[in-house]
């Protein structure tokens, strides 16, 4: 009878112990905000994302690159004879033509020269007149056996003489006239003159090692000139060379967003530069309006090659997997595909994709960074920026290589 009891006690105190461990563990859950139904309260929800389908459209390869205008015509103009600057004839920053007066120095002293010089052609030509009727008189006399032929010899050495003598003296007058018209410094072609950097009064003397008086550039014609580099030149640049064919190049400035002018590679220098890896090409572009001024920037873009087809989708589409270019693809059920890609040029605000996708699968276009690859995501479908039309260049391209 009393191990009965002692056992039946046991059992109440177990039970009393495991009841008090369990409100323990209940209150302990309760205080640390722990509820059973908790998970399935909290289930995450799909991210939101917007989603856009692959383009596919036939467009022409362009290639952007950076360049500096340059003046097809650049002259330093310097004195060609020395002396003191009596006029300028033009305004700073004018446009001038070919043969128009720039600048006058004091012609006195070179007409002075001018005068001496014709003064010495006179009496050199007087000389040789004297020195050519005395060898008719001579040859009269040694027919007549009156003169020795001596002194026959020596009236011809004398005429021969003073016939060089006239030639010299023409030549130093043509050279007195040529500096006496140096004197008058002219514009050796047409374009916009800078300023004048000497200005009257002072003395300018001849030689390269003094400063230039003002400097002229042509106008009418700009080049472009940019590096290219050895895949361009080897795809677009050098087939076109070798068929006689131009190769379509467009120009826009750094404050446009098209590429409004047209022109022609005018010249591509005759080796690479293995440094760079790239070889210097020359366009030349119009400039009528004279909106093009020489050291300006230039967007250059250059293409080549008949039109393709070709898929493009929106560059924010695009992630970075260390050296791996990416997109996230949906599938019927909406799920996140890491999808590999390789990317080719701009194309007026898109991004030409070269392989990895298909024409019309929908991928992430914004919200990349909220979702990862296995995701189920609530999409949002957008447009794919609009496309312009990628065979026009002059269309906008704000795209930079």
């Amino acid at each position: 009878m009393s191990s009965n009891f002692t056992l039946r006690n046991r059992y109440i105190v177990t039970a009393a112990a495991l009841a008090v461990i369990a409100i323990a563990v209940a209150g302990t859950l309760s205080a640390i905000g722990v509820d059973s139904t908790a998970n399935a309260q909290q289930a995450p929800q799909a991210a939101g994302v917007d989603v856009a389908e692959v383009i596919s459209k036939q467009i022409t390869d362009w290639q952007q690159y950076s360049g500096r205008l340059e003046a097809v015509d650049r002259v330093e103009i310097r004195p060609l004879v020395s002396g003191t600057l009596t006029a300028v004839h033009f305004k700073d920053g004018a446009l001038v033509k070919k043969g128009e007066v720039l600048f006058t120095i004091d012609p006195r002293p070179y007409a002075a020269e001018v005068a001496r010089a014709q003064a010495q052609l006179a009496g050199a030509e007087a000389r040789a007149a004297y020195t050519a009727s005395d060898v008719a008189r001579g040859q009269r006399l040694l027919g007549d056996n009156a003169i020795a032929r001596r002194d026959y010899e020596e009236k011809q050495n004398a005429a021969r003489e003073a016939a060089a003598n006239v030639q010299a003296a023409q030549a130093a007058l043509r050279s007195a006239k040529l500096n006496l018209e140096y004197t008058q410094i002219v514009a050796p072609v047409a374009g916009r003159i800078s300023r004048a950097e000497v200005t009257i009064g002072n003395i300018v003397s001849v030689g390269s090692s003094t400063p230039p008086l003002t400097t002229l550039v042509s106008v009418s014609k700009m080049y472009a000139a940019f590096d290219v580099d050895e895949q361009s030149f080897l795809k677009y640049v050098n087939p076109a060379r070798a068929k006689g064919a131009q190769v379509p190049v467009y120009l826009g400035l750094a404050n446009e967003d098209a590429y409004s002018r047209e022109g022609k590679v005018g010249s591509v220098d005759n080796r690479l530069d293995t440094s760079s890896g790239t070889i210097r090409v020359r366009a030349v572009f119009d400039n009528a309006d004279g909106q093009l001024v020489p050291g300006l920037y230039a967007r250059i873009r250059l293409g080549g090659g008949a039109p393709r087809e070709a898929l493009l989708i929106d560059e924010k589409a695009i992630g970075t997997d260390q050296d791996k270019r990416f997109v996230l693809v949906l599938d019927k059920d909406n799920h996140a595909t890491y999808r590999q890609i390789r990317v080719g040029a701009n194309q007026d605000g898109l991004r030409v994709v070269e392989s990895g996708l298909k024409s019309g699968e929908r991928i992430v276009v914004n919200g990349l960074q909220r979702i990862r690859p296995g995701d189920t995501v609530a999409p949002t479908v957008v447009p794919m920026i609009k496309v312009a039309d990628t065979t026009a260049p002059a269309k906008s391209d704000k795209s930079k290589v």
